[in-house]
């Protein structure tokens, strides 16, 4: 049902690839988002709760450059130890599970990027992306946003691609460095589609349509992937999943399992999927000068 858009969506959607560790520790932990692009000109977008992944890795990073500079002054002596507990308080390092290392990569966007804008949208889960600094554009053509929403209604089957399950292992721990760095090894990006149906519309405070709720679930990595029809036809990106308690629950229910008589404790729940509504992403384009297309 999906195949031709599946193939045409793919072209301008892409995967954000996250790494990060806690200080002390040297396993990587990897992570993933999506973006999609809206015209030629490198311009993309995603949500808000990625696009600040991206501006806090800068300021990890920086945190991380300002420790490392004070541990080499420290120099060795009887206090080392001392001197160094207290150099790790003084950055909250001492902390179980404090990262304080944290690198994003933008996997077959462009050649080259030496600043990236981002423009975040006050209420809704969406920012945009202005990368800059590239010569080539390594993905293919644009989405095409429809062109008005009154299809977007109950009972309408769209699809959602995004890069979940993030299989990526071009990563690796410099020791000398104490540094956590991307290799030169190749990346394993697999992109992942999903389908379900047009449930409800979702509002923001204000009482205004800002989102639609999609039967299935948006999975981990698909978050700033686009939502769209048959036809490839943009109808919004998907921001959350949200979790509606059943009410089908069981408590030491005696069941048979494999000829065995076993209790079991199940609290079902279903997972339905939250996404943002193309009127605003078409709006939140169109106040920031953004060159977007309709059909």
């Amino acid at each position: 049902m999906f195949k031709n858009a599946i193939e045409k969506v793919g072209g301008y959607t892409r995967a954000i690839h996250f790494i990060s560790n806690s200080y002390g520790e040297k396993e990587i932990l990897p992570g993933a988002a999506t973006l999609f692009f809206v015209n030629d000109e490198g311009v993309a977008i995603t949500c808000k709760h990625v696009s600040s992944l991206i501006r806090q890795a800068v300021e990890i990073s920086n945190k991380y450059a300002s420790f490392l500079e004070e541990k080499k002054l420290l120099g060795k002596s009887a206090s080392y130890n001392k001197k160094l507990k207290d150099l790790k308080e003084k950055y909250d390092y001492d902390k179980p599970g404090m990262i304080c290392q944290f690198l994003y990569q933008l996997v077959d966007c462009v050649d080259n990027i030496t600043e990236i804008d981002v423009l975040e949208h006050t209420s809704a889960d969406l920012a945009i992306l202005k990368l800059k600094g590239f010569t080539n554009k390594l993905y293919h053509g644009h989405a095409a946003f429809a062109k008005t929403s009154d299809e977007l209604q109950p009972g309408l089957s769209l699809c959602r691609l995004g890069y979940p399950f993030p299989e990526f292992s071009n990563f690796l721990y410099l020791d000398e460095e104490e540094k956590i760095a991307w290799s030169t090894a190749p990346t394993r990006v697999v992109r992942f589609p999903i389908d379900g149906m047009v449930t409800r519309h979702l509002a923001s405070p204000d009482g205004k349509i800002s989102g639609v709720e999609i039967s299935t679930p948006g999975l981990r990595g698909q978050s700033g992937g686009p939502l769209f029809d048959q036809e490839g036809l943009v109808y919004g990106m998907q921001s959350l999943t949200n979790h509606l308690h059943l009410g089908f629950d069981m408590k030491n229910q005696e069941i048979n399992s494999a000829g065995k008589k076993v209790k079991v404790t199940n609290q079902p729940f279903l997972h339905v999927g939250h996404c943002v509504h193309v009127d605003v992403i078409k709006e939140f384009l169109k106040v920031n000068e953004v060159n977007y297309f309709e059909e």
